[in-house]
């Protein structure tokens, strides 16, 4: 069994992550943190979402928690990284669920430098699934 990072808080608070020893897992990790009970997200939806982004064991890299607003985006149809698109698609509207998505679904490579995203990086994120239209 695979050990993922922890996340502080609930539905709505900024995370905080804690890191398990040993290194990130192999594959796309979905955990979902709390269930809602909203609509069911589908693909080709707009998702609406809070969301904290940090390298495995590395610097938080995003948040909008900070910021104070929500962002939204087509869901399952190569608008977001791999792991948002395949990790999102069927959870409810409410929920809050932790990604683990390595490289491969994630920046690949090449990272996103700018972001102090290095290359290979495995990404974790919590996402408050907050609406759906």
């Amino acid at each position: 069994m695979t050990t993922l990072p922890s996340a502080s808080g609930t539905f709505g608070d900024k995370p905080v992550l804690s890191f398990p020893e040993g290194g990130a897992p192999a594959g796309l990790q979905v955990q979902v943190l709390e269930e809602g009970s909203g609509p069911v997200v589908e693909a080709g939806r707009t998702i609406v979402v809070n969301y904290l982004g940090q390298t495995w064991d590395g610097q938080v890299f995003d948040n909008s928690y900070d910021r104070g607003d929500t962002i939204d985006f087509p869901i399952g149809v190569g608008a977001v990284i791999g792991g948002w698109d395949k990790g999102l698609v069927g959870q409810n509207v409410g929920s809050r669920v932790l990604l683990s998505i390595p490289a491969e679904h994630g920046y690949g490579s090449r990272g996103v430098p700018q972001a102090g995203i290095p290359g290979g990086a495995t990404l974790v994120f919590v996402v408050d699934i907050v609406g759906v239209s």
